[in-house]
């Protein structure tokens, strides 16, 4: 049987960190910045770490048990 693949799509946007924590970047901070204020945008530049409910379908989609 062929081997399992990870989903590309979740292999570019998820970040394993040490602790196993899975980590994430902010969405609406790609263009259209002239309407957001300072500090929205300030705020959407850091990452965060995925919801507890969403874990462990991202960690089948990377293949991590």
């Amino acid at each position: 049987m062929p081997k399992m693949k990870t989903k590309s799509s979740a292999k570019k946007r998820f970040k394993l960190t040490a602790t196993g924590k899975i980590k994430r970047k902010h969405a609406f901070k790609n263009h259209i910045l002239t309407k957001k204020s300072k500090k929205r945008k300030l705020k959407l530049t850091h990452s965060a770490t995925v919801n507890k409910k969403d874990v462990k379908s991202i960690k089948e989609q990377l293949r991590l048990k």
